[in-house]
């Protein structure tokens, strides 16, 4: 299936879909206030990580299998993520089952707005998790960690995509030992992607990143791995091929004090 379904789609789905799993990655408390039928929540913006050493990556790999089984993840699943709108969170949930292998996945376009617009049906009780065993296999050709950010500044062959705010880019906004951004490093906010709730059409976001060729390496980063992802997302509906997300991103990148930064 698509990356991303419209909210007719899942309606369609919803209570009638027995491999369907719908998770809501807003805080609990916008949770509680009312939700899709039979969804279950985790906050994702919880589950930072910005460490991308080796040793790093093998314990995210382990704890985020422990989470993605903790909230019912198995490989005969469809999962479909939101949150209120076509936001970070939900897309990195998609980014995070795409690492580990499972291609049944998308992002809610428009998020629980656009449900609540349409006038479909919303509860409030407290769905709960069925615990499986989620054993996906990590693909490393969609996570880039520090050290192949590096690698690729210097041999000048992959597009790295900036996706937060022109003020982090330029370093006006400061949120990290060093402020900028890393160099070479292209900016497109990731707030562009939408038009209110929803992803804008294919056409305006083609025209977006035109200047990015399809056949190009691209590694996407923002702060913490969550704009980066909402990027990622569109990239790959774009049809681009070889997208990477870096985990650790600013918050890892701006607090290597031995890692270049550049406010050009």
């Amino acid at each position: 299936m698509s990356i991303v379904v419209s909210v007719e789609d899942l309606h369609s789905m919803v209570g009638r879909q027995a491999d369907l799993l719908v998770v809501d990655a807003r805080p609990f408390s916008d949770y509680s206030e009312g939700h899709i039928p039979g969804a279950v929540n985790i906050d994702l913006m919880q589950f930072h990580w910005i460490d991308t050493s080796a040793e790093g990556i093998r314990q995210f790999n382990k704890q985020a299998r422990i989470l993605l089984s903790n909230i019912g993840v198995s490989k005969d699943k469809l999962v479909v993520f939101y949150d209120d709108v076509s936001g970070p969170s939900a897309a990195r949930g998609v980014w995070l089952l795409l690492y580990f292998s499972h291609n049944k996945v998308a992002m809610l376009d428009g998020g629980f707005n656009e449900w609540k617009a349409r006038g479909f049906e919303t509860e409030t009780k407290t769905n709960a998790f069925l615990h499986t065993n989620f054993r996906g296999r990590p693909d490393k050709k969609i996570l880039a960690g520090y050290e192949e950010i590096k690698s690729a500044m210097r041999k000048g062959k992959t597009v790295i995509l900036d996706a937060r705010s022109v003020a982090e880019y330029d370093g006006s906004a400061v949120r990290a030992a060093q402020a900028g951004h890393i160099p070479k490093a292209i900016n497109i906010d990731w707030e562009n992607n939408r038009a209110g709730s929803v992803f804008k059409d294919p056409k305006t976001l083609s025209e977006m990143y035109k200047d990015i060729p399809k056949d190009a390496q691209i590694i996407t980063y923002c702060q913490g791995g969550y704009r980066a992802a909402n990027s990622f997302v569109v990239l790959k509906m774009l049809g681009y091929k070889n997208v990477k997300m870096y985990l650790g991103s600013w918050g890892e990148w701006g607090n290597k004090l031995d890692l270049p930064v550049s406010r050009k």
